[in-house]
């Protein structure tokens, strides 16, 4: 292997394992919801919250610029340049996540003063890290970028369709992040530059990034044409650029902003889903045409599942409820958050587990990866996460009627549709599905970690050759 191939190992490593803290901390979470008076005193419903959302964030982080260092070599038949610099910088990001998971766990808020705001928690949403720890995230993907745009100068003779794709990506990748350090006083602005670093950052520049990865592993799984997955991908980047920085007015509906972004988000932000879902559907068009041959079965599963749970989660589920005669009644509501964990779980979870099926066929050696036991992981976690999904959405659904529609929104109505019995049913199954999730991701780890049987490939799975 490369030695960034042996980096993006680490990232693998570590981002799996954070997956693992996402989910403890989703648990507990979703706990409180029932009994309210949990760990009074102790570690509040907020901090569990946070660390629930921000390890989110930065496993995901994680398991994209990993996958990013396995196949730049691979497509570039280069090491990446600046390796060390990457190495160290590895090591300083794991640092920081430790630090600032324990500032959270042991210290969680401090006074509203500079201090705080430095070392303890920004106090904003989805970026409550201290600044300190956001200087840090823009040194990674200030490093992260120089390592793959001085690689591609090195080699400029190999340039591909998708690595002009990942290039151009990481200016806004780098830029948008910087939101993350605004300190405006008018709530109406600073929470509409704040939808760009939620949406354009997580949703958009992470959507070609993904998108990216999934070309590779395509090609790499099931021979899919290199012209098959750059036609959808520029296509991706064309809808990233028009239908997603349109799309996100639909964050805009009731923060203080003109009323034509009622009709503008409403309409564009169900569009950006739908390349992955196409490079996908005709990738399997494709290998249906050489009867469906691939190499590592674990891989192709999540990765198709990852194109059309992406295209429901983000999509449908998300279109359903940012209709702004809609999002009125639903939004702040835990549909909301159905729609976030389909979105997320779609979009990115499901593609680095590919990833990780990826590297664990290059680590074993074997040419054939396949058997039953990782199918429990795949059906124990997508169980859950439908299972969840389907029970905040439920308990939504009754926050947006008895809540919002007949409730007037009052602090009355809150109470009332936190108590009502379609709700609180909701919020059951979220924690008995969450434990089935819990299950999925143990059977995973325990998948990934076995060394797999050495079967030879069946003829009739023989890969054919990308065009």
């Amino acid at each position: 292997m490369y030695r960034s191939q042996k980096l993006a190992l680490r990232y693998l490593t570590a981002a799996a394992t954070l997956f693992g803290v996402m989910i403890v901390f989703g648990l507990l979470s979703s706990l409180y919801y029932l009994y309210p008076s949990m760990l009074f005193n102790v570690f509040n419903f907020n901090m569990a919250k946070t660390l629930h959302i921000d390890t989110l964030v930065i496993w995901l982080l994680m398991g994209l610029i990993g996958a990013i260092y396995w196949y730049l070599p691979k497509e570039l038949e280069h090491e990446i340049e600046g390796i060390w610099l990457a190495e160290l910088m590895f090591w300083i990001f794991c640092a920081a996540v430790v630090v600032v998971a324990l500032v959270f766990l042991f210290v969680q808020t401090g006074s509203s003063n500079q201090f705080s705001l430095w070392f303890i928690n920004q106090g904003r949403k989805y970026v409550e890290a201290p600044r300190w720890a956001a200087i840090g995230i823009v040194a990674v993907m200030l490093v992260f970028s120089y390592n793959v745009l001085a690689t591609c100068i090195k080699v400029k003779r190999r340039m591909t369709g998708i690595l002009w794709v990942l290039a151009i990506d990481l200016v806004p990748l780098v830029v948008v992040y910087l939101d993350a350090f605004s300190a405006d006083t008018n709530m109406s602005t600073d929470l509409y530059w704040w939808w760009w670093l939620v949406h354009m950052w997580v949703e958009s520049t992470w959507e070609v990034l993904i998108g990216c990865v999934m070309a590779w592993v395509l090609m790499d799984v099931m021979g899919t044409s290199r012209r098959i997955v750059e036609a959808w991908l520029y296509i991706e980047v064309m809808l990233v650029l028009g239908a997603g920085i349109l799309g996100l007015g639909h964050h805009y509906f009731w923060i203080g902003t003109p009323r034509y972004w009622l009709s503008i988000g409403g309409f564009f932000s169900a569009l950006e889903p739908l390349p992955l879902l196409g490079m996908v559907v005709h990738a399997i068009y494709d290998a249906g045409m050489h009867r469906m041959k691939t190499a590592n079965q674990p891989a192709y599963y999540w990765i198709t599942t990852e194109a059309f749970l992406n295209f429901i989660g983000a999509g449908v589920w998300g279109f359903m409820m940012t209709l702004p005669q809609i999002n009125m009644f639903s939004h702040g509501t835990q549909w909301t958050v159905s729609h976030g964990h389909f979105a997320f779980y779609g979009a990115y979870v499901c593609g680095i587990i590919a990833m990780l099926y990826v590297a664990k066929q290059k680590v074993s050696g074997v040419a054939y990866l396949a058997g039953n036991r990782w199918k429990w992981g795949f059906g124990l976690l997508n169980l859950g996460m439908v299972g969840m999904v389907m029970g905040l959405l439920l308990a939504g659904m009754a926050q947006a009627f008895f809540g919002r529609a007949a409730g007037g929104s009052t602090l009355m109505a809150f109470t009332m549709a936190s108590e009502n019995p379609w709700f609180v049913s909701g919020m059951y199954a979220r924690v008995g599905f969450g434990i089935i999730f819990a299950a999925g991701y143990v059977m995973l780890i325990y998948d990934l970690l076995t060394a797999p049987a050495k079967l030879p490939i069946p003829a009739s799975q023989a890969q054919p050759e990308p065009a």
